[in-house]
């Protein structure tokens, strides 16, 4: 590949709804610039950017992938992201670095909620958009429904580049609206056609709507315009280019990537219409260590800053850590600075990714994207940058994890191989997490979506060899107590030799604080004082089970009131046994209960979801607190929810919205579970309590 200047790149997003043709739609741009001689198909598992075995197995993309190439004299790197919701960890680092991008709306279907979603990651993040109205080849596909549907959801800046021409309910080719030139598909090429009389009256309102936009894209354009004056072809240029660069228009084009019909118009037009790096205003950086903004402009000769927006774990190569470079050059065998975790690293190869395919060069300059092997202390969001002048880039911001399941192993001693995939697969998934919950001896993952943790389970089986089976976590309760009590422990064993004698009254009541609160009130040296550690201590075990489902137990209060001793029977340990003796006879007759973890949620749905919403969270043993008005037509709904029952709401709220609400949930409090609840935790407290008899 030949050397490009920072105003020959073009860095675009493919986005869309899962199911929009975005693979297919790179695979025909590597097509069309000669990359590839034949045209992989999503269905075969042949394309260049789904290449993950989990991709071709599924028949979708799950990964962000690169693919670069060269089309009249320019780059184009195509930036191919997942449309299943799952996977926006993947669609947030693609578009991190992408100057402009392309969503996807099929021409059977319209507008889907990924589409949506892409529109508002777009904007957050800033960057020009076009609308590829695909699969035109298909029966019942309507162009216009879908252009309505789109100026409807997105406003009247959406505006048609291009309209389809149908000929005997087939697509045949389309009207350049700019140039106002009729196209027609000629096997691979484009020929000039006459333009339909029945498409004269929508192309005026089109080109209406076009002159209206251009006008508004600058003053002395909207001068012109009021005068009565036409555009030149230059100022039609110069306006949609103004107006695409802000947002305030917004190209519709059409076509089909499968028969690579209108794929080159557009490739034309990303060039033509989209941002170079250097086009896109200067990126905001920060000093390391204090708050001061920098301004940096792309440029080649500038000093290096560069982001590492993805990792992947591959088993044979090892770590590669995927960049774009923002400023300056990157060179092969240089040394660059991490500003996150203050070190050096030596770049040995770099090289550029086409879907898997590594292709080495020996540098890369500002606003290209590239890939390296073996940094040792470098991850996902930190920056590289020359040490003479260190810089800290925005970071990616990721979505938490909002479902959690458990891993067992299937076979016995793969813990530790378990233990390191999982690892290595949380190095390269920034919205995965791994955690082992200390109480209930398990191995916790969290992620965005069931389907996620289900691809993550299969990569751990691919990539590194070991199987797990997926359960609901256990839930953590507790234990606690609502009456006073007292009662008697009595530790006493006569043998040849020296005896045990440990004697003790405790007073067991209700306490403030979650731990155990200890006291003594001793008179006469009933007990003597050296004991009262022992005593102490004999609780403090004992509380970490409870006499109901073994579960520790909080909120407890014991004071040592009485007892005895003898003078060479009584020991540390005797006093030790008396009290847990107590303890297990104290709690069974001070009225014990069961305490559930409380979970705070907060659910952010569009306005037409709500009573569904409370309706289920009311079924889940819910208590709502409040309902609070959000940006953008959301409605925010505050519960209290019991833990337990908000395993699977992840999956649940997004088939309840059509994906279109989120949620927030952290740990509140403790409190007594009702009846129906504890009994079942009881008895299946039992059982698990007499499975593990039985296996000793």
């Amino acid at each position: 590949m030949k050397d490009y200047t920072v105003e020959k790149l073009r860095n675009v997003c493919l986005m869309s709804h899962g199911g929009a043709g975005k693979t297919t739609l790179a695979e025909a741009m590597l097509f069309n610039t000669g990359v590839l001689d034949r045209f992989g198909k999503v269905v075969d598992g042949t394309t260049t950017t789904d290449y993950d075995p989990e991709e071709i197995k599924r028949k979708i993309s799950i990964s962000t992938a690169i693919a670069p190439c060269e089309w009249k004299d320019y780059k184009i790197n195509i930036i191919d992201t997942p449309g299943y919701f799952d996977f926006v960890g993947e669609v947030k680092q693609g578009i991190r670095v992408a100057d402009g991008c392309i969503i996807l709306v099929p021409a059977k279907g319209g507008v889907a909620v990924g589409a949506e979603k892409s529109w508002a990651y777009a904007k957050d993040q800033g960057i020009p958009k076009m609308f590829f109205v695909s699969k035109m080849d298909e029966e019942n596909a309507n162009f216009f429904e879908v252009l309505d549907q789109l100026v409807n959801t997105f406003g009247k800046g959406v505006i048609a580049f291009q309209i389809p021409i149908i000929e005997g309910g087939k697509f045949t080719g389309f009207v350049d609206v700019i140039n106002m030139q009729g196209k027609k598909f000629d096997k691979d090429k484009l020929v000039d056609t006459a333009i339909p009389a029945g498409l004269n009256d929508r192309i005026s309102a089109i080109k209406e709507a076009l002159n209206e936009a251009i006008a508004e894209s600058d003053e002395e354009l909207m001068e012109k315009y009021f005068g009565g004056e036409e555009f030149t072809p230059e100022e039609i240029r110069k306006g949609l280019r103004n107006g695409i660069g802000d947002g305030s228009i917004v190209p519709v084009f059409c076509g089909s990537a499968a028969n690579n019909m209108g794929v080159q118009p557009l490739m034309d037009a990303v060039i033509e219409y989209l941002p170079s790096p250097s086009d896109r205003p200067a990126v905001k950086a920060k000093k390391p260590g204090s708050n001061e903004t920098i301004e940096l402009k792309a440029a080649a000769d500038a000093p290096l800053s560069a982001i590492v927006f993805k990792t992947v774990a591959d088993p044979f190569v090892g770590k590669i850590s995927l960049f774009r470079v923002y400023t300056g050059t990157l060179k092969s065998d240089s040394v660059v600075y991490n500003t996150t975790t203050e070190k050096t690293e030596k770049i040995a190869n770099l090289f550029i990714m086409r879907g898997k395919k590594q292709i080495p060069v020996d540098k890369l300059i500002a606003g290209d994207i590239g890939g390296v092997s073996k940094l040792q202390a470098t991850n996902t969001n930190d920056t590289l940058c020359d040490q003479g002048k260190p810089v800290v880039l925005d970071k990616i911001e990721f979505p938490e994890p909002v479902i959690s399941l458990a891993v067992e192993p299937k076979a016995k001693g793969d813990e530790e191989k378990i233990s390191s995939g999982l690892q290595k697969l949380q190095d390269e998934d920034p919205t995965f997490k791994v955690a082992l919950n200390n109480e209930t001896h398990q191995t916790l993952i969290s992620g965005v979506g069931e389907q996620h943790l289900d691809v993550v389970v299969s990569k751990l089986k691919a990539k590194f060899g070991v199987s797990v089976n997926l359960v609901d976590p256990k839930v953590p309760y507790r234990e606690t107590i609502r009456k006073k009590v007292k009662v008697e422990g009595k530790h006493k064993k006569q043998s040849g030799g020296h005896g045990q004698y440990g004697h003790v009254w405790i007073e067991f009541e209700p306490g403030e604080n979650e731990d155990l609160t200890f006291e003594e009130k001793i008179f006469g040296g009933a007990v003597p004082r050296q004991y009262f550690p022992a005593v102490e201590k004999g609780l403090r075990e004992a509380i970490l089970k409870g006499v109901l489902a073994g579960y520790p137990v909080v909120n407890l209060k014991a004071t040592l009131v009485d007892g005895s001793f003898h003078p060479v029977d009584s020991s540390e340990m005797a006093f030790k046994i008396a009290a847990r003796l107590a303890y297990k006879k104290g709690l069974e007759q001070a009225s014990p209960v069961l305490l559930e973890p409380i979970a705070h949620v907060e659910v952010y749905v569009p306005d037409n979801y709500m009573g569904d919403i409370i309706g289920d969270l009311n079924k889940r043993r819910g208590r709502i607190l409040g309902m609070n008005p959000q940006d953008g037509g959301l409605q925010q709904v505050v519960a209290e929810v019991p833990q337990a029952e908000m395993f699977k709401y992840a999956t649940d709220l997004r088939s309840m919205t059509q994906a279109r609400g989120f949620f927030k949930l952290w740990f509140e409090r403790y409190e007594e579970a009702p009846p129906s609840v504890s009994q079942k935790v009881i008895e299946e407290a039992k059982k698990t309590m007499t499975d593990e008899d039985e296996d000793e």
